[in-house]
């Protein structure tokens, strides 16, 4: 088994916005120290997103099919370039990016069920409930469109009067892909050339 990369060299994978009855989502603290993200993982090439969805749900944050009800999901896939200093170029097919369906789970049970532990390598070790929009703030750069989108289509099927109304710091720019910052990129091309 191996991810789907396809011919564009995006990997297929599904993103998990868990929320509760309150209205906040789950926001996991990645356990390498790389800030906060939603769960997410790969989609196996024997099987579907939604078989990828229970997966990484039960992965990631310990939660089975029965722990949770699906609201929502995206109708396409939405796509995110990696940085260049994150592309494994020796790895064949190269992955250029991913492309994601998102779904939008309502947690049904307490939360005791959650658990880290079930991988060798766990992607979290911590976790808390913020609201709606916080997950687009605090996400690595690259990803903060794609949050954005997902959460901003979730949100129109999902609440009947609507998503959450969007917070003071919102903008239209935070709908395009951002880019590095020009000191970063200037430094690359050196930290590049030896990857």
């Amino acid at each position: 088994m191996s991810d789907l990369i396809d011919a564009q060299g995006f990997r297929a994978n599904v993103g998990i916005v868990l929320i509760r009855d309150a209205g906040d989502v789950f926001l996991g603290g990645r356990s390498d120290g790389r800030g906060w993200q939603f769960p997410q993982g790969g989609v196996l090439r024997d099987e579907t997103a939604e078989q990828a969805l229970f997966r990484e749900l039960r992965e990631e944050v310990g939660l089975e099919p029965d722990d949770v009800q699906i609201l929502a999901a995206t109708r396409q896939w939405l796509r995110y370039r990696l940085p260049r200093r994150y592309v494994r170029r020796r790895s064949r097919p190269m992955c250029i990016g991913q492309k994601q369906r998102w779904f939008l789970l309502r947690m049904l049970g307490s939360e005791d069920r959650l658990r880290f532990d079930l991988t060798g390598r766990p992607e979290f070790d911590s976790w808390r409930w913020v609201d709606y929009w916080s997950p687009v703030r605090e996400v690595i750069y690259f990803k903060r469109n794609v949050y954005a989108r997902a959460l901003e289509e979730l949100g129109r099927q999902a609440f009947p009067d609507g998503p959450p109304p969007r917070p003071d710091w919102w903008s239209e720019t935070v709908l395009r892909p951002e880019r590095r910052p020009a000191a970063r990129r200037a430094a690359a091309p050196a930290a590049e050339a030896a990857d």
